[in-house]
């Protein structure tokens, strides 16, 4: 059986998906994964909205008989392709090929951390104390232990860092729960599965640390298949580095006591030196300055506030460390917390001393926490490293990879400029039912009149389009203003993000049908409105990634030192990856029609502006706002 086959208009997949409509693009990308996977090659894939590339790869993949290994950009992403695209295609294949999904420990149940919350009683919520004993009743019905499971608890609640566990506090061989343990039986399920679906956190995780136990897996594997692709180079950045967070600290302290009262019904002693820790990092934290913060270290490497309360909390983490030596023959419990803090001594001196040469020294800094990064300035040397000590097969896939044609930046940053490359169009009709509309008039977007005259131009839009909108920013300033401005003058209802979780707040704008939705980075992918109720996007500026950021300052200037163009071949790049995103929210399915606008005069007035243009689908454009109405007009007419 040939993968093409499988896909036509008379192949399996048509008897087993209602509304199946074979698309040559799909039918090519099938093509070519099945030939990188049968002759061990390296290949990347820009698959347009539409083309159908989870069916693409999975056809070719479960055909194969070769084991192979699945990543995603997220969780989320995962439990779709793992509990819907497999099974759909796995039916229809018919053949008997054992899958499995692979998460990090921390998404699984621990039995010994629930165990240990329930039994010390320190929760003082309501809402956690219910959350708790919601999860202790799952527990003993769960086969998994996978927490998306309990739909009812938000995914950032706080009480699933008191039930699971990470790498640092896992007590490993030495846990009385060992036989019962989801991680260790979800990687048991993984080492004899032929195909294995797991995320890009945890693919890097393992990659760069060796810390999630997926490495177990790799000697049987022999292709990987990268999906969402273009967020991989970001995810792989942080996790070849070294971070060292204020909540590790805080949750080393509150392990500490636990472990400690649990085992001596002590509330003093040692406690008290964990309780100094915590004081310590709040007061490091204090000494950083206010708000959401994302900065060079050497803004803060002088500070002698800062400095000194460091230093206190070096002490205290040296005391915690030396008592928690002391105790750590009780219990497995404590000799866990005594390795940890030992390892977290030499972070916390890596992180705010002099940093080795080619890597990024910032922070962060949100409401009551902190995290000192040390991050590579390039990941490719590092990445092919890893890449060339595994399996030679490797497919790299997205709706957005390449730039005006070309894929060299993505190939760049991972250090794949030898690999083979596939553009594929999207066969949704974006030229008939879709419009492109840059506003005419508009400030350059440096002025501070931009936001302002770009809501003067939205406001007549979603008018127009009787709601049906998304409106994307590329910061949190220009989606404030334009919240307090619409909250009164907007007729439809409005959605702002933050305001809500995000599945929540998409499931209300599909409900609604003439919302709209107000958002930020996290709306411009991963974001999927089939249908009239998303029938315009309006995107504030080009994504161009902030010049004050830290990050991207260091690579910048190490382009400058090479005689590199940073701009050319950074930020650009980067730019237009982003734009395809937020612009790929728009067409979801092929009977979608929509206008989409960009008010960045950029677009049309700089040269670079054509580089967005070549890189997006072809669609008819206009600078005439009255094309716009008689667009709408159009569309809902042929609704009817």
């Amino acid at each position: 059986m040939q993968a093409s086959d499988c896909l036509s208009s008379d192949g399996v997949l048509a008897g087993e998906v209602p509304d199946f409509a074979a698309r040559p693009q799909q039918q090519d990308m099938a093509v070519a994964v099945e030939r990188a996977l049968a002759h061990g090659e390296v290949l990347i894939v820009e698959a347009g909205t539409g083309t159908g590339k989870t069916f693409a790869y999975l056809v070719p993949a479960l055909l194969s008989g070769r084991k192979v290994i699945i990543s995603t950009g997220t969780r989320h992403l995962q439990d779709q392709l793992f509990h819907r695209d497999l099974p759909t295609v796995r039916s229809a294949l018919a053949v008997p090929v054992n899958a499995a999904l692979l998460k990090g420990r921390s998404n699984y149940l621990c039995h010994h951390r629930l165990d240990t919350t329930r039994s010390e009683g320190r929760l003082t919520s309501r809402q956690q104390l219910g959350q708790l004993e919601n999860i202790f009743d799952w527990s003993g019905r769960t086969r998994s232990g996978d927490i998306a499971e309990l739909s009812g608890i938000p995914e950032d609640a706080p009480i699933w860092p008191r039930v699971t566990s990470t790498a640092d506090n896992c007590l490993g061989q030495q846990c009385e729960w060992l036989q019962k343990c989801h991680v260790i039986q979800a990687r048991r399920a993984a080492q004899d599965a032929d195909l294995v679906v797991i995320n890009h956190h945890l693919l890097c995780a393992d990659l760069a640390l060796k810390e999630e136990g997926f490495g177990e897996l790799l000697p049987g594997v022999d292709a990987f298949i990268i999906d969402e692709a273009h967020q991989l180079p970001e995810t792989a950045a942080r996790f070849f580095g070294v971070t060292l967070s204020s909540r590790q600290l805080q949750e080393l302290a509150q392990d500490s006591i636990s472990e400690y009262v649990r085992e001596t019904a002590e509330p003093q002693g040692l406690p008290d030196t964990a309780r100094a820790v915590e004081r310590a990092v709040q007061d490091v934290r204090l000494s950083m300055g206010k708000g959401e913060q994302r900065s060079p270290w050497s803004r803060l490497a002088n500070d002698k506030e800062l400095i000194e309360r460091l230093d206190r909390l070096r002490e205290s983490l040296a005391e915690l460390s030396g008592e928690l030596g002391q105790q750590a023959g009780r219990s497995r419990g404590l000799e866990n917390c005594y390795q940890r803090a030992v390892k977290l001594q030499s972070v916390l001196v890596q992180t705010t001393e002099k940093p080795p040469e080619n890597t990024i020294h910032w922070f962060e800094t949100w409401h009551q926490s902190f995290r000192i990064n040390l991050t590579p300035l390039d990941v490719a040397d590092n990445f092919s490293t890893h890449r060339q000590e595994l399996p030679s097969c490797w497919v790299f896939t997205s709706a957005t990879l390449s730039v005006n044609g070309k894929f060299d930046h993505f190939a760049k940053r991972l250090g794949l400029e030898d690999a083979n490359t596939l553009k594929l169009d999207s066969p949704f009709d974006f030229h008939n039912h879709a419009l492109f509309y840059v506003p005419e008039g508009m400030p350059e977007p440096a002025h501070e009149s931009y936001t302002e005259a770009m809501l003067d131009h939205a406001e007549q839009i979603i008018r127009a389009s009787r709601g049906r909108c998304f409106v994307l920013f590329t910061s949190y300033r220009a989606l404030n203003i334009a919240q307090r401005r619409l909250k009164d003058s907007c007729e439809f209802p409005l959605l702002v993000q933050g305001s809500a979780p995000r599945n929540e707040l998409l499931e209300r704008f599909r409900e609604l049908g003439n919302a709209v939705l107000l958002g930020t980075s996290s709306f411009w992918e991963g974001v999927d409105v089939r249908g009239e109720a998303l029938s315009c996007v309006i995107i504030d500026k080009l994504p161009f990634a902030s010049p004050g950021d830290p990050v991207w300052q260091a690579r910048i200037d190490a382009l400058k030192e090479q005689g590199g163009n940073p701009f050319m071949e950074e930020q650009l790049p980067h730019a237009v990856i982003t734009l395809k995103q937020g612009v790929g929210r728009l067409i979801r399915d092929v009977n979608d029609r929509g206008v989409l606008v960009i008010c960045d005069p950029r677009l049309v007035a700089k040269s670079y502006g054509r580089v967005f243009l070549n890189s997006l689908p072809d669609m008819k454009r206009t600078r005439d706002f009255n094309e716009v109405v008689a667009f709408f007009h159009a569309s809902d007419a042929a609704r009817l």
